[in-house]
């Protein structure tokens, strides 16, 4: 399997454990008392979602198919985040605590795929992307800020 592919893989996971938790969150924040905090969410989500079927088509295009279920480092994030959501409540800091948890993770998968041998075409994604989820990571610790 070539570097794009297993890197392709773990984006897809954390591009799919990110749209899920930003919907999850906007859910949990639109009755509360920061609807605007839901927006964000909502938008995020809807980022992901879209980084995630670019790199699946790129996959598809290179002959790979990267979205299948993913790796056991990725389930267990993903057991990790139903934790948390379990926790949090609809408290809208521990919310916000939440997303930027997954963001500093996601920045993080973002960063690992950087350092492998990538093609350029698919490194140009994936810097491309990886400079969204920074700002986004950033948004949602802003808001903390503001919390």
């Amino acid at each position: 399997m070539s570097d794009d592919a297993k890197a392709a893989k773990e984006l897809v996971e954390t591009l799919r454990d990110g749209e899920k938790g930003f919907a999850a969150s906007a859910d949990k924040l639109r009755d509360g008392d920061r609807p605007e905090w839901a927006t964000l969410m909502q938008r995020l989500s809807e980022q992901r979602a879209s980084f995630r079927q670019e790199i699946v088509a790129l996959g598809h295009e290179y002959g790979d198919d990267v979205d299948e279920s993913g790796t056991a480092t990725a389930a267990l994030h993903r057991g990790w985040i139903a934790l948390k959501d379990a926790v949090t409540g609809d408290d809208a800091g521990a919310v916000l605590g939440a997303a930027s948890t997954g963001e500093d993770h996601a920045v993080s998968e973002y960063e690992k795929a950087l350092e492998q041998d990538l093609s350029a075409g698919f490194r140009e994604v994936v810097s491309r992307q990886h400079l969204a989820v920074v700002a986004a990571r950033d948004e949602v610790n802003a808001l903390k800020a503001v919390d």
